[in-house]
């Protein structure tokens, strides 16, 4: 199972990796569009990991094709999370520390489909999403797309 482990600076003992998600809201714009994970049961934005040869953009386009069969368009940047103090740690030993960006992106497809790495989704409201499992390097991010706020947000 993925773990997501704090401390002081705890990023210096894993390496670096681009991640990119997705703040998808329904036609009402109040409702935010999550998965939720097969290898951990949180629940947590559309997105991964960047490849190389990749632009960011591109990244959260394939991620969101793959994990939901759904085409998006990019309309902002939301924000950028690069916490020393955290590290994800996955069942292989890999010890990450993201350098993550969300995007607000529109859905051009209607038809929803899950893959290997989802076992279900749905909309949500800010407040449903305070009753949520969230994964834990993502809780922050869920505020700031909810957020009145100017963009981005850089944490």
């Amino acid at each position: 199972m993925t773990q997501i482990l704090y401390g002081d600076r705890i990023g210096a003992t894993g390496r670096l990796r681009i991640g990119c998600t997705a703040a998808l809201f329904d036609a009402t714009g109040t409702a935010l569009l999550l998965t939720r994970r097969s290898d951990n049961g949180l629940w947590c934005l559309p997105g991964g990991a960047m490849e190389a040869g990749e632009s960011v953009t591109e990244c959260v386009e394939r991620e969101c094709r793959e994990e939901l069969g759904a085409e998006i368009e990019v309309t902002e940047l939301i924000g950028i999370y690069s916490s020393p103090h955290r590290l994800t740690l996955y069942k292989d030993g890999n010890r990450v520390q993201f350098v993550a960006l969300t995007f607000g992106a529109r859905l051009l497809s209607a038809t929803i489909t899950l893959d290997h790495e989802s076992t279900d989704w749905g909309w949500f409201t800010a407040e449903e999403i305070g009753t949520l499992e969230i994964l834990g390097s993502q809780q922050e991010r869920m505020a700031d797309i909810f957020a009145a706020m100017p963009r981005p947000h850089i944490r």
